[in-house]
């Protein structure tokens, strides 16, 4: 049985940069992507943090620059986020009081569903399950800390 680690503030937790790996699989076809990048999740005014990605994805032999950004904004408890993509609109819920999170974010008509696990003070993990009509993904993250 896995482990977790409990976070009891969300936001002051993730503030900082970060390392990312992620895994691209695509179950349908077999083929698989990677992004190697950067998170850096700073202050966002008004409260709460802008996550800034950025980095190079490799998908089928081609590499290309790869950037998103999301708002963490405060939740009900410490321990929980309010996620938005940039322009505001809802992404997800997120609570880390347990070190583990499932989110769910339908999407017209594909469902994502995630799960978040807190590792350690300096590593956290996601993976993104994507399915609907066109999409049948697995996108697998690990986040380490930077200095």
């Amino acid at each position: 049985m896995a482990e977790f680690w409990p976070v009891a503030d969300v936001l002051a937790h993730l503030a900082g940069r970060w390392r990312v790996e992620r895994d691209v699989r695509d179950l349908a076809s077999g083929e698989r992507g990677h992004f190697r990048g950067m998170t850096v999740f700073g202050s966002l005014e008004g409260g709460g943090l802008l996550h800034e990605e950025s980095g190079t994805f490799t998908w089928q032999g081609v590499a290309r620059p790869a950037t998103r950004t999301l708002r963490f904004l405060p939740g009900p408890t410490p321990g929980s986020a309010d996620v938005r993509f940039a322009d505001g609109r809802p992404f997800h819920a997120l609570d880390l009081g347990s070190g583990r999170y499932v989110a769910e974010h339908p999407c017209a008509a594909d469902l994502y569903l995630g799960e978040f696990t807190v590792l350690d003070a300096d590593r956290w993990h996601t993976v993104w399950r994507v399915g609907g009509p066109a999409k049948d993904l697995v996108l697998a993250t690990d986040y380490v800390r930077e200095g």
